[in-house]
């Protein structure tokens, strides 16, 4: 059962740096920039090579939840250490921990909420559940599969096309209001309302 006392802990994957800021790879950090502004924070850089910002989510009153969103600042491969350190500096449960990390086997744009499973491949996901375990949630965001014989490698690698431009905004706040409601109201609530 989640903690109160103990704040939730977002962890946006992406890689650090302006020439990775628009690819489909850096969606979790687009999210998390969203979550961060609508708290009215700036990131700020922690000790657990991360940039984070502290806040709250939810209705005013005691049904708001501390909430920590974090961009790990080592390369996507490397996000458990950064997740691991925040685990034990801010005191959050596993199971208050939610990664939101882009997803090849969902269509653009699509979501999937879920606790624990496999990493499907992805090496944020991988890296973290080596330092966790599984249990964490996972808001998955659809970036659909590379055209043609294109390689996986260079197609999450590189930005969103002119036509998934247009509506990524629109996409990145749905995942930003699905995170919300995944701490506030419950996964089955916000399951029911975002996995399309």
């Amino acid at each position: 059962m989640s903690d109160t006392a103990s704040p939730w802990l977002v962890v946006g994957l992406g890689n650090p740096g302006p020439e990775y800021a628009a690819n489909r790879h850096n969606v979790g950090f687009m999210v998390a920039d969203l979550l961060a502004e609508r708290m009215s924070g700036r990131f700020k850089a922690h000790k657990a090579r991360a940039q984070v910002v502290e806040g709250r989510v939810g209705p005013p009153g005691p049904a708001s939840r501390r909430v920590v969103v974090a961009k790990p600042t080592s390369f996507m491969n490397l996000s458990g250490g950064p997740t691991t350190a925040l685990r034990d500096f801010y005191k959050v449960p596993v199971d208050q921990i939610i990664a939101v990390h882009d997803e090849l086997d969902i269509d653009y744009g699509a979501l999937r909420l879920k606790l624990g499973g496999g990493d499907n491949g992805h090496n944020g996901l991988k890296s973290i559940t080596k330092s966790l375990g599984p249990d964490y949630f996972r808001v998955r965001f659809g970036i659909g599969r590379p055209p043609g014989r294109m390689d996986v490698a260079a197609f999450v690698l590189k930005d969103f096309s002119g036509t998934e431009r247009k509506e990524l905004d629109y996409f990145v706040d749905r995942a930003a209001d699905a995170v919300e409601t995944l701490i506030v109201d419950g996964l089955e609530r916000a399951q029911s309302t975002y996995n399309s």
